[in-house]
This record gives C-alpha cells, sequence and structure tokens, in this order.
C-alpha cells in the first residue's frame, strides 16, 4: 500500500464499468512477510502467490498496526496486480496490496471470506 487515502474525502467521480475493467485486482497468498525498517513509515515487505500465470511478487504494505509476520503467512489478500512497479526506498513494490482504513486509520486488509484460487480476479 503506498497511500492512504482520507476516510472523509468525497465519493469520487462516476467511471465506467470499461474502466473499472481495467484495474486488474486478484487474489493471492502472502508466502513472506519482512520488517522494512528503511521504509519512511512501519511497514512490511511482502511476497503474495498470485498462483501460476502471475506468480509471485512483491509488495510493500504499510499494515504494522493490525500484524505481525507471522500472523500474515498463509493469509489471502486483495491487491492490484496491474500498475505499473513502484520504487520504495530500496524496495521494488510489485503490486499494490489493498486494505480499508480503521477508526484511527490503521490499514486492515481486503481478504476473502472463504478461501478461493490464488490469482482469482476481483469481479
Amino acid at each position: 500500500m503506498h497511500v492512504v487515502p482520507d476516510p472523509a474525502a468525497a465519493v469520487a467521480p462516476a467511471i465506467a464499468f470499461d474502466d473499472f475493467m481495467k484495474v486488474d485486482v486478484r487474489v493471492g497468498t502472502i508466502v513472506a512477510a519482512d520488517p522494512f525498517p528503511q521504509a519512511r513509515k512501519p511497514a512490511y515487505r511482502l511476497t503474495i502467490d498470485f498462483g501460476p500465470t502471475i506468480g509471485r511478487k512483491r509488495s510493500s504494505a504499510q499494515i504494522t498496526e493490525h500484524y505481525t509476520p507471522d500472523d500474515l503467512i498463509g493469509r489471502q489478500v486483495a491487491a492490484v496486480v496491474n500498475f505499473p512497479p513502484r520504487q520504495i526506498g530500496p524496495f521494488m513494490s510489485e503490486v499494490l496490496t489493498l486494505g480499508f482504513p480503521d477508526a484511527d486509520g490503521k490499514v486492515v486488509l481486503v481478504t476473502p471470506t472463504v478461501g478461493v484460487p490464488d490469482g482469482g480476479r476481483l469481479f
């Protein structure tokens, strides 16, 4: 996760369904989670397995308030997989892991409530 938007911000302008379909949101399983001490804000470096078609991708995620690295291993998460990679300090983040702010603005991950195949696309 790169930017935490203001939860009180106005609703974004309407878009066409075709615009929504351009954003490729997939589910994957976290296979590695490591502290990221070089990040400006507390974060983890994640490796997420999106299945055989997409493979494993890396992400920087500011999720240290609610999760430990051990809590994250094996957890399925949603991520945008078709943004260009982004340099976060010495780390190249390849996907945007998705979450919502809690009442204090801390990130809560978007996860399926039932296990689904890695690589499944949000619709």
